[in-house]
């Protein structure tokens, strides 16, 4: 029996569909099954979140013919600053300081708006003839044996393919299906999300200020503006979102700091529950988790994405590796080397953001001198510094070849 694709994936979102153009970008036939319209999703008031695109996520961007449609329009982050609360003390990042060969990295990362991430990735999808959307369609069930898997759609069609790519977010249904276990649990907090203008420019510098509520991200956007990302306490959330524009405004403003002038909200305000979220098993027969289907971490460090789009370039990877041999595709062993390489990454950040977060997110006052004292002291190590920022920009460990600015 013919296949009706190789790779199917659940999920047209951001994650779903970096998989999608990656794959069928190096000639696979590849088809995407969504219970949305993606194109949908593209109004600005759908979301209002933006991305932080680290460097290697960027390479990966590059490799897969995505990012020139988003270069016009992404925001560098030239420096990250971090302070705690009211302590004179921070710890401040500078691209420059990774200067190799005389030369420093162009962005430690970049800001972009998410919308305007799923819009070129559906003009890439358009341009790639065996990539199929499924939109309006649900991804019901599916049925593995030693040969096959064939996804049921909700409307009783069968693809029958090599293997299925579950990126169908943190409710997965397909990891559920699969009996896949997680670790998980809800922070007491809740991400407030808006975009401000402000009257002096940014300079490209993200600011991570650690309150005790929570971390309160302000990350640079093209033009003055800056995307806002305020983890505030569960019990106070709704209150502060329920308020009038000027009250909001107030409250804003407290937390912002005059540094960049008077400030002016733009749009809407979103919320969002903040949990973690570690699958057990990053595959089973003739499956494999990519994104917050396999893991969820806080935003703390805007790494979320950056995991994901790591899971998409090393699977895309040993997907067209084997291809390339004319092995299966959805082989056991490819999708066990799969999951040795993600999951202990994704651990890590898991592990790093948790910390991080139960470490900041207070006003105990020991703590608050030991945190403020290492910031301190790691901003006086330059090989230190220079090791976290090439942490943070996604250019450290085992790195799938897109990551490294090579091709697929």
């Amino acid at each position: 029996m013919a296949d009706n694709a190789e790779l199917v994936i659940a999920g047209a979102g951001l994650t779903g569909m970096l998989l999608a153009v990656a794959c069928a970008g190096v000639g696979l036939s590849v088809a995407v099954v969504d219970p949305q319209d993606p194109r949908a999703m593209l109004d600005r008031g759908f979301d209002g979140r933006t991305s932080a695109i680290a460097y290697g996520s960027k390479r990966v961007l590059d490799g897969i013919a995505v990012w020139p449609a988003l270069a016009g329009e992404a925001e560098p982050i030239l420096a990250i600053r971090v302070a705690d609360d009211n302590s004179p003390l921070f710890l401040h990042y500078d691209h420059r300081e990774l200067a190799a060969r005389g030369e420093p990295p162009p962005a430690l990362g970049y800001i972009v708006e998410n919308r305007l991430l799923r819009r070129a990735l559906l003009e890439r999808a358009d341009a790639l003839p065996s990539l199929h959307l499924h939109a309006g369609r649900r991804l019901a069930a599916v049925e593995a044996d030693a040969g096959a898997a064939v996804a049921v759609l909700d409307n009783g069609e069968r693809l029958r393919c090599r293997l299925v790519a579950a990126a169908d977010g943190k409710e997965s249904p397909l990891r559920r299906a699969a009996q896949i276990r997680t670790i998980e649990w809800r922070y007491p907090q809740i991400s407030i999300v808006t975009t401000v203008a402000h009257a002096r420019p940014h300079a490209g510098i993200a600011v991570e200020h650690f309150l005790p509520a929570g971390p309160f991200a302000i990350l640079p956007m093209t033009g003055n503006r800056s995307s806002i990302v305020w983890s505030e306490q569960e019990d106070l959330a709704a209150a502060i979102l329920a308020l009038p524009d000027a009250d909001f405004t107030a409250e804003l403003a407290a937390r912002f700091g005059d540094f960049l002038g008077p400030l002016m909200p733009l749009g809407p305000r979103w919320s969002y529950p903040l949990a973690l979220l570690q699958a057990e098993r990053y595959a089973a027969p003739r499956l494999a988790l990519v994104g917050e289907a396999a893991h969820v971490i806080h935003p703390i460090a805007g790494q979320g994405l950056n995991v994901g789009i790591r899971d998409i370039a090393a699977l895309a990877e040993l997907v067209a590796d084997q291809r390339r041999r004319g092995g299966d595709i959805g082989d056991d062993g490819l999708l066990l080397r799969y999951q040795r390489w993600r999951r202990p990454d994704a651990l890590l950040l898991a592990a790093v953001t948790d910390g991080l977060n139960r470490l900041f997110s207070n006003s105990i006052v020991p703590l608050a001198v030991a945190r403020d004292a290492g910031l301190a002291l790691v901003n006086r190590l330059p090989p230190m510094k220079r090791l976290l920022m090439r942490h943070a920009m996604g250019v450290l460990g085992e790195l799938p070849r897109l990551a490294k600015g090579e091709k697929l």
